[in-house]
């Protein structure tokens, strides 16, 4: 029995036995070697507040591109190539290089603070994909609807279903290159936004700006809800 326990603690210390790989001691976590850890993951006397948050809005808005161009982990995507049967439904006027579509949903996840991580949720644009919405807004603390100022009726519909059910949103208007670039208050005034739910215009393309917005959103929530 003794010569059982001294092997074991053999191959637990050495670097390989055998062939079996060395075994990392008490005193050496991987983790706490691993470079490009955020503080809080290696503190494991706490953990940072996780929430949710919902970026809903019209076909073809941007909403993958959205959650890709700010995920800190390359983030699961639903997107399935498109076909003639969605001809009818689906306008690709303003978007005629679009070949995929979400059929479920994207998601991506960033560290905004050591103590405040971000899940970022996409919803599926088309109507018949609307009925997993109500499963993708639990447990949110707020949405962005994204806007495209040449097809602003398209995100009518996100904007009703958020002020039905009372979750905070912000309106984000995604300019496309080689638009028109209209001002926030012009767009509040064409969606008759109200005037406490923030309108900003931004690019989400570039991780600065989606930042910016998903900021926005955590402020206004706060705001909102602050218990």
């Amino acid at each position: 029995m003794d010569s059982v326990v001294s092997d074991a603690t053999a191959v637990s210390e050495s670097p390989a036995v055998a062939g079996i790989p060395a075994q990392p001691g008490p005193e050496g976590p991987l983790l706490d070697t691993e470079e490009g850890a955020q503080d809080w993951q290696l503190d494991h006397s706490r953990a940072p507040i996780a929430t949710k948050i919902v970026v809903a809005g019209g076909f073809g808005v941007g909403k993958t591109t959205f959650v890709r161009a700010v995920s800190e982990i390359t983030p699961l995507q639903t997107e399935a190539l498109m076909t003639r049967a969605s001809e009818d439904t689906d306008d690709l006027t303003a978007t005629p290089d679009k070949l995929t579509t979400t059929v479920a949903m994207d998601f991506g996840r960033i560290t905004l603070d050591n103590d405040l991580v971000l899940y970022v949720f996409g919803t599926p644009g088309q109507q018949r994909f609307w009925f997993m919405w109500d499963d993708l807004v639990r447990g949110a603390i707020g949405a962005i609807v994204l806007a495209d100022t040449r097809r602003l009726t398209d995100c009518f519909p996100a904007l009703d279903y958020f002020e039905s059910c009372g979750l905070p949103y912000i309106v984000a208007v995604n300019h496309f290159e080689g638009t028109e670039l209209f001002e926030a208050d012009d767009v509040r005034e064409a969606l008759t936004v109200p005037a406490h739910v923030p309108v900003v215009v931004m690019d989400a393309r570039k991780r600065y700006s989606v930042v910016e917005t998903l900021l926005a959103m955590v402020a206004h929530a706060l705001e909102a809800t602050p218990e």
